[in-house]
């Protein structure tokens, strides 16, 4: 349920484009208030999740000042929403940042891991879809065309959990706009937010470091065709998917097989947390949604010339590479039923 409600126009800085700020709340009735809250709400479906922080002392971080003080006094939500755009105006210098509505929206007895408790939601509608306006008039209809906000989409939102105060709160974030260097202001410069270390986190940071061995590492080291290389992806994401937790050493051995294979990775893996700033953890619960999220950016498509793809998903050993008497390459593939 929404008890407060702001909006303002947020105008991109470097651009002269204004700022609007309004003077008082905006009063919902009890439509306005559903319509709203599928809006605001329906896209925060990830189970990654960040805080505050700022890099000499977490008071420093604009937003969570103003989220704290919205927390210990929630009729003081206007007033801080009027700092907060105006935050958010002075972050919105990059020429392709679009100006647009920000709201700011105070929500009772949202659900986190269970609990219940109050939430903060800081909005930002982008991009405007053209609908069409019929009205009926005496001898017919009229039709207009109309520019308006699509709310089947959050452009960028941020919903801030009255939990974990002293480490700078738990966020969710949504950001549907293009993930260009500019788009990251949102959630970089305007919120100042690091991901929070769960087993999302770990999982998804495995994978991807699992998926970049395999394709910029191996080559290195070792002559591998790229039939091999998908194998080497797909056990890796059936491992994750067919055990609960995560074990570093037993995942190599099921995975890479071979000591030098995996004596590589083990060197990739510390030079890739050194130069990312990350650190997974050698054993965790391993998170599904992550799972199911990265194993989409794995490519198990082998490209043949022109002329031929091969979709690898299961036994390695059931695809032969060669060389005829004629110097053409060929794979054979065994297979027991056609569909």
């Amino acid at each position: 349920m929404i008890q407060s409600f702001s909006i303002h126009r947020v105008g991109n800085k470097s651009a002269d484009e204004p700022m609007r700020l309004s003077k008082q709340e905006v009063k919902l009735n009890d439509e306005l208030q559903n319509i709203l809250s599928q809006y605001f709400l329906s896209s925060f479906k990830s189970e990654e999740y960040y805080r505050f922080y700022h890099t000499i002392e977490l008071s420093l971080n604009g937003v969570y000042t103003c989220i704290s003080k919205v927390f210990e006094n929630p009729r003081s939500l206007h007033e801080q929403s009027v700092n907060l755009a105006k935050h958010l105006y002075d972050k919105s210098t990059h020429p392709k940042i679009k100006g647009g509505e920000f709201y700011v929206a105070y929500f009772k007895d949202c659900h986190l891991n269970g609990e219940t408790m109050d939430a903060v939601g800081l909005f930002k509608s982008e991009n405007k879809d053209t609908y069409i306006e019929v009205e009926p008039v005496t001898d017919g209809f009229d039709i207009e065309s109309r520019q308006g906000i699509n709310i089947n989409k959050l452009d960028k939102g941020c919903l801030i959990f009255n939990t974990e105060k002293e480490n700078g709160f738990i966020l969710s974030i949504v950001d549907n706009t293009n993930k260009a260097t500019e788009a990251q202001y949102w959630k970089d410069d305007f919120l100042s937010v690091l991901v929070l270390n769960n087993d999302f986190t770990q999982t998804n940071q495995f994978l991807g470091i699992t998926k970049q061995f395999v394709t910029s590492q191996i080559d290195e080291d070792f002559e591998m065709s790229k039939a091999d290389k998908i194998d080497l992806l797909n056990r890796s994401v059936d491992y994750f998917k067919k055990h609960d937790r995560f074990d570093k050493e037993e995942f190599e051995q099921e995975v890479f097989f071979h000591p030098n294979v995996i004596e590589s990775f083990q060197k990739f893996d510390q030079h890739y947390r050194r130069e990312n700033a990350v650190e997974p953890a050698d054993s965790f619960e391993i998170s599904a949604q992550a799972v199911k999220q990265q194993a989409r950016a794995f490519k198990s498509v082998l490209k043949l010339d022109k002329n031929f793809h091969i979709y690898i998903h299961g036994n390695r050993e059931l695809i032969e590479q060669g060389i005829d008497e004629n110097g053409r390459k060929y794979y054979k593939i065994y297979y027991e039923h056609e569909a």
